[in-house]
């Protein structure tokens, strides 16, 4: 019998020739994807079911992951959607009361791998310095890895830019949410005295993005990413929401950006984006995207409102940016990173319309930008206010 003992069980083949060996848990087998990092000390488990990651495998560089478990109240959508996960660290035994069960056995059902045991600080670096590559990551009880064949999937993989994803994680068909934001001691309750009719777009909606508009008072109807404008005004609502999602904006924008441009030039309905909505607003009002080096994400980055000079800690996860150099005539800039200048929020200075790049829902101020949804939901009172 081969003594497997010593030998890596995990393997990460980056396109240039990079191999990194460490230990897998959660499923075995073979993913292909872009390798991003995230800074958050906290949930890895929102991130891992998070749509906007499809694509993509994740290296945490916070170490400890897996130290709280899994539960089934966490997840943001019904199933993982990043491709993988690399942590520093193998998981350790939850230690929380929420937790359902570990990190490892949640990731062997739902067809994810995870690889521990690896230098994730070079490994960031190598992201941060050259972009995010284009990898391989593999799991194999036995150890054995065929590596020209990995190295083979990694520079085969066709990348994100220009690939339409929102379409992959999108619903299938339409349907109402009121579930609300969680609150001690209840947990998660239903809205049922709703002030306005919102319909979503879904990209690849987020949950709490969905429970935070309807604790700000929305009767929310979530329709797919291709849905028309005409389906769009059928539902005869206050508002437009355009969520989060993954991909390239731009081929996702070839659907999505006449149904806003529509939905803009037929009516004075108050829009809200955030993320991929975001991007899909600008690309709507004549600005344009591009590809970041190694993007943002994470849990801790700084936010200015250009307009009250108050800083926002944000939650980020984008690796497709709005370039405010395009931005058009009657749109400005409300929101800048402090980290490197780039874009994170416009609006229209003669109408209700308006989206940020980062992801308020998500808390890590943990309110600082909640005040958005409260936005959305002002310039819907004041629209259906009588003149």
């Amino acid at each position: 019998m081969t003594d497997t003992t010593s030998r890596p069980t995990a393997c990460l083949v980056l396109a240039d020739g990079t191999i990194f060996y460490g230990k897998g848990f959660g499923a075995t087998g073979v993913t292909v994807a872009e390798l991003c990092f995230n800074t958050a000390m906290t949930g890895y488990q929102e991130i891992m079911t998070d749509p906007s990651y499809a694509g993509q495998v994740v290296t945490f560089t916070f170490p400890h992951v897996g130290n709280v478990g899994v539960n089934p109240e966490d997840d943001e959508t019904g199933d993982p959607v990043a491709e993988g996960l690399v942590v520093k660290w193998d998981p350790t035994e939850p230690s929380n009361w929420r937790a359902a069960g570990p990190l490892d056995e949640w990731l062997k059902r739902r067809g994810r791998i995870g690889m521990g045991d690896l230098d994730t600080r070079r490994l960031t670096r190598a992201i941060r310095q050259q972009g995010a590559p284009h990898v391989a990551l593999a799991h194999d009880p036995d150890g054995n890895f065929d590596i020209s064949d990995l190295l083979a999937k990694a520079r085969g993989f066709r990348g994100l830019v220009g690939l339409d994803l929102a379409k992959d994680v999108t619903c299938a068909q339409s349907y109402n949410w009121d579930e609300m934001r969680w609150a001690w001691p209840e947990g998660y309750t239903r809205q049922t005295a709703a002030r306005h009719k919102v319909v979503a777009i879904d990209y690849g909606a987020k949950r709490n993005i969905l429970r935070c508009l309807a604790s700000a008072g929305c009767d929310v109807t979530v329709l797919p990413a291709t849905a028309t404008a005409e389906e769009v005004m059928a539902h005869d609502p206050d508002g437009v929401f355009l969520s989060n999602g993954p991909g390239d904006p731009a081929a996702t924008g070839d659907y999505a950006v006449p149904m806003i441009r529509e939905i803009l030039d037929k009516t004075q309905l108050p829009v809200f984006g955030i993320c991929l909505g975001h991007q899909m607003l600008a690309l709507a009002l004549g600005a344009q995207t591009v590809k970041m080096n190694h993007g943002h994400h994470g849990a801790n980055h700084p936010v200015k409102d250009v307009e009250t000079g108050k800083v926002e800690i944000t939650s980020m996860n984008h690796g497709f940016t709005v370039d405010s150099q395009t931005l058009p005539t009657g749109v400005m800039e409300t929101h800048v990173s402090l980290f490197d200048g780039s874009n994170c929020g416009i609006r229209m200075t003669d109408r209700p319309v308006f989206s940020v790049q980062y992801h308020p829902e998500a808390s890590p101020g943990p309110m600082d930008s909640y005040y958005l949804f409260e936005r959305f939901a002002d310039a819907m009172d004041r629209a259906k206010a009588p003149a």
